[in-house]
């Protein structure tokens, strides 16, 4: 007989709320999708806008500071961030998507963190 303190643990091993159905993401720095898509978003109008301002390296330099502060706001505190700050920074180097690809590079090097913490294989890809 189960007592009120006794506790069900699931046979698979997975954690119960794995077992609910939560598609909460593991662990505290996981991005969930709805903060991706805003992430991307904020980075793409900026790419897009900062190819139209190559020629004006203040306005392109502003531009990079404000995408970087409200990246910061979505993402929380990613070093990730500083690279592509300094690499848009460079002179010419703003018809390249940089903050598409740092968000992307964010969110799959929590996707590996993630798997190397549970101890998951990487998905296979079949052709």
């Amino acid at each position: 007989m189960l007592g009120s303190t006794d506790k069900i643990v699931p046979a698979t091993g997975a954690p119960p709320s794995a077992i609910r159905g939560s598609k909460a993401p593991s662990g505290p720095n996981r991005l969930s999708y709805p903060r991706l898509f805003l992430a991307l978003s904020v980075a793409a109008a900026s790419d897009v806008v900062s190819f139209w301002t190559v020629l004006l390296p203040p306005v392109q330099l502003g531009i990079d500071l404000v995408t970087a502060a409200a990246l910061y706001v979505v993402l929380g505190r990613r070093w990730a961030l500083l690279p592509g700050l300094i690499a848009e920074a460079i002179p010419g180097l703003g018809v390249f998507p940089v903050w598409v690809l740092v968000v992307i590079s964010i969110f799959l090097y929590d996707d590996i963190k993630a798997r190397r913490k549970a101890d998951l294989p990487p998905p296979s890809f079949r052709p």
